[in-house]
């Protein structure tokens, strides 16, 4: 394996834990009513088949991060890998919830897009 292998591999691992948190965050109702509230201060309901959409690409983000860390370290320093890049992932959207709420669905759109970077790089090299 390549140098250049191992970083797109980690930078696929980052990109899909905080695409994936991005997803499940927004599938909970309290973040969804912070981005998507009403002007005159009603709450915009989160439909359950929107949620579920949601909630599985939350899922299809965090199974990614495991199987790029997994394929970057192998089966024993993979999980430990990943949860480094858990952690690095939900300090990111923790910050972004508490100092840019607005900015959650882009970091969540750009992080989908850097994963899809990383995944076509790393098939590439």
């Amino acid at each position: 394996m390549s140098g250049w292998h191992d970083t797109f591999l980690a930078m696929l691992g980052l990109a899909a834990a905080v695409a994936g948190f991005c997803a499940l965050s927004l599938a909970i109702d309290r973040h969804w009513e912070q981005l998507h509230g009403r002007a005159d201060g009603s709450k915009s309901a989160l439909a359950s088949r929107t949620r579920r959409k949601l909630r599985h690409a939350g899922t299809v983000g965090l199974l990614a991060s495991l199987a790029a860390c997994i394929a970057l370290r192998g089966s024993g320093q993979g999980w430990v890998a990943w949860a480094g890049m858990l952690t690095a992932a939900a300090i990111t959207l923790v910050l972004a919830l508490t100092y840019a709420t607005r900015g959650v669905v882009r970091l969540g759109w750009g992080a989908t897009a850097a994963a899809l970077v990383a995944l076509a790089a790393t098939l590439v090299f």
